[in-house]
């Protein structure tokens, strides 16, 4: 029998991060290993496997960010996300601050087009 998968993450850092979703009314955090929030099929925000919280945004909240935050693109796996963002580890701690650029990424992740659910068929 497998084992249950464990969180990856530090508890205090699952807690600011659940702060920060309790701002959006409707968004839940999804995951285990890898937390994250998606509307429609679209993920809006996550934790990577080091805690640090990622935020996908619209190309002027990205740049916006990027200099007001000194931060970059985020990479995962060798690969550069390019409308997501890293966000500096003490913003994860600081929920009025993060609050509103989380808003942001929300409502971008809302405002794309809808992914197609994938449903098993009955037998």
């Amino acid at each position: 029998m497998p084992s249950p998968t464990k969180p990856a993450h530090s508890a205090a850092v699952l807690a600011a991060y659940d702060r920060v979703i309790a701002t959006q009314p409707g968004v839940t955090r999804n995951g285990v290993t890898i937390p994250y929030t998606s509307l429609n099929g679209n993920m809006s925000s996550d934790l990577d496997e080091t805690g640090r919280l990622v935020l996908r945004l619209s190309a002027d909240d990205r740049a916006a960010f990027i200099a007001g935050y000194r931060t970059g693109l985020h990479e995962a796996h060798g690969t550069v996300q390019k409308e997501y963002v890293d966000a500096p580890a003490a913003l994860l701690e600081a929920t009025d601050e993060l609050a509103p650029r989380f808003a942001r990424s929300v409502a971008y992740a809302g405002g794309l087009r809808p992914k197609p659910t994938t449903r098993k068929r009955a037998t």
